[in-house]
């Protein structure tokens, strides 16, 4: 898996030529934030609509597909059930992280933008996200796919550096 880095702005999203976007979304948070919330500020409050219809929850295991073009650059957003964030920890971001792995293969996406869960509120270390990441991503898929991760300076230098010591030690291990 190869990672890149785009800004969380909508500048930035709309620069980009991909063809989903994947983003968590809480079962306690109105309206949306993170790139959702974006998201939803774009779409002309889609997202939001949904959420008081009751067609997005935000439950944990909850994918819900909704179509961005013409108002994005992005042919399909996909939101994914985060639960509360009070019971957010690192069992439940590899459980959505798993579900998004499954979801994009499922779609035959190779190239996405994803908000990895709970980044957007500093509930998992970028280091620790990381490494998670790349597990289930070893265990889930076959293939080089590209993750766009949408992540600040700080979090994309923390993830950079981190990726850098991980190679300098599996040298040295060599």
């Amino acid at each position: 898996m190869e990672l890149r880095f785009v800004s969380p702005d909508l500048a930035s999203l709309d620069m980009l030529d991909a063809e989903v976007l994947a983003c968590p979304v809480w079962a306690d948070i109105r309206p949306a934030h993170g790139v959702a919330g974006l998201c939803d500020w774009r779409l002309g409050g889609r997202i939001s609509e949904l959420q008081r219809r009751g067609l997005v929850t935000g439950e944990l295991g909850e994918v819900v597909m909704l179509p961005g073009k013409p108002r994005m650059s992005l042919d399909k957003l996909i939101l994914f059930g985060a639960g509360t964030r009070a019971a957010f920890d690192e069992s439940v971001f590899v459980a959505i992280v798993n579900r998004m792995l499954s979801t994009l293969r499922c779609l035959g996406a190779r190239v996405a933008v994803v908000e990895l869960p709970g980044r957007q509120d500093r509930l998992i270390r970028a280091e620790a996200a990381t490494d998670a990441l790349l597990d289930c991503a070893e265990r889930e898929r076959e293939g080089e796919d590209l993750w766009m991760l949408v992540e600040g300076a700080e979090g994309k230098q923390q993830i950079a550096q981190h990726m850098i010591e991980q190679r300098r030690r599996l040298r040295r291990a060599l």
